[in-house]
């Protein structure tokens, strides 16, 4: 491995004591459920509640206006001392090939989330069940629910698929060097799973058709190797968002805003941007891993911002 090498696993645990560093206290667990059966010419989509993360304002929009952003979160009825984003899991069935969109957090990274298989079960699946995992990217919430308290894979018969780019970021020998102390326990939470995964991984480059029918495309900027899915299904389409947007009230009211948690804040304008013009044109359900559960709907224009319409 490239980098620092394998980092152990007690020092992953220790290292997730940062997130004091976001301020990140008094967590609660939260309410994991799933919705399935989004039906489909040849398949279904389910989505499953990974339960959800809670982060304070100054983590996750600390260059936003703080007043005008504080006024948009009480008008949305949003609390305004910290964020509760839900972690919603889509899972793809289709033909002989059950393909999940990420793996949650896992245990180790708050305790309000990593509820996956506790809820994966009432959607109708195993873990065995999965054929395909499909990375958005490799932040704690999507990524470090790969393996176990064993150091095992908890989807034992899968396939995994990244971004190179997003793969080589991580992977790079200045990448934790270069990361602010508070996110530290990020690169070292990544390279431990990655470690894991360097036999079985299957790297792939923008536009690529990672599985039957499902589109890589970028929205760089999140991370240097975000990537959505474009799920095709006949003259319709599902887009998986993962982060690229993030916040159902602020990422669409003003997209101009710096997200606290964009690596690229600039860059990641510049993609939310451009993915909120395409979305409210072409009229593609998406599912967005932080949006309201199941986070699922389409997004339509409103004056010169956007909205969210749920399940449309």
């Amino acid at each position: 491995m490239s980098g620092n090498g394998l980092w152990h696993r007690r020092d992953v645990l220790k290292s997730s004591l940062a997130l004091a560093g976001l301020g990140v206290t008094g967590l609660s667990p939260g309410l994991g459920r799933a919705v399935g059966n989004l039906p489909m010419v040849d398949g279904d989509i389910t989505v499953v509640s990974d339960g959800n993360l809670l982060l304070p304002l100054s983590f996750a929009f600390p260059e936003a206006p703080q007043d005008a952003l504080i006024a948009l979160l009480k008008q949305q009825g949003l609390a305004t001392d910290a964020l509760t984003p839900d972690c919603n899991i889509t899972i793809l069935r289709r033909g002989d090939r059950v393909v999940m969109f990420d793996v949650g957090s896992g245990p180790n990274f708050m305790p309000s989330a990593g509820k996956l298989l506790e809820n994966i079960e009432d959607a109708g699946y195993a873990p065995d069940d999965i054929t395909d995992v499909v990375f958005t990217h490799a932040h704690p919430d999507h990524l470090w629910g790969l393996i176990d308290d064993f150091d095992d894979f908890v989807f034992t018969d899968a396939r995994y698929h990244m971004n190179r780019a997003e793969w080589d970021y991580w992977q790079a020998e200045d990448t934790l060097a270069k990361t602010p102390e508070a996110r530290k326990s990020f690169v070292v939470g990544a390279r431990n799973r990655m470690a894991h995964l360097e036999d079985r991984i299957e790297l792939f480059e923008y536009g690529a058709e990672v599985t039957p029918g499902v589109e890589a495309v970028d929205t760089a900027g999140h991370t240097p190797g975000h990537t959505s899915f474009m799920i095709h299904d006949g003259s319709n389409s599902v887009l998986v968002v993962g982060d690229a947007i993030t916040n159902v009230a602020v990422s669409l009211a003003h997209p101009e805003w710096p997200s606290g948690s964009d690596q690229d804040p600039d860059h990641g304008i510049r993609t939310r941007t451009k993915l909120l013009d395409r979305l409210a044109v072409d009229q593609s359900k998406i599912i967005g891993f932080h949006l309201p559960h199941p986070g699922l709907g389409v997004i339509e224009r409103s004056g010169s911002a956007y909205g969210f319409a749920v399940n449309a």
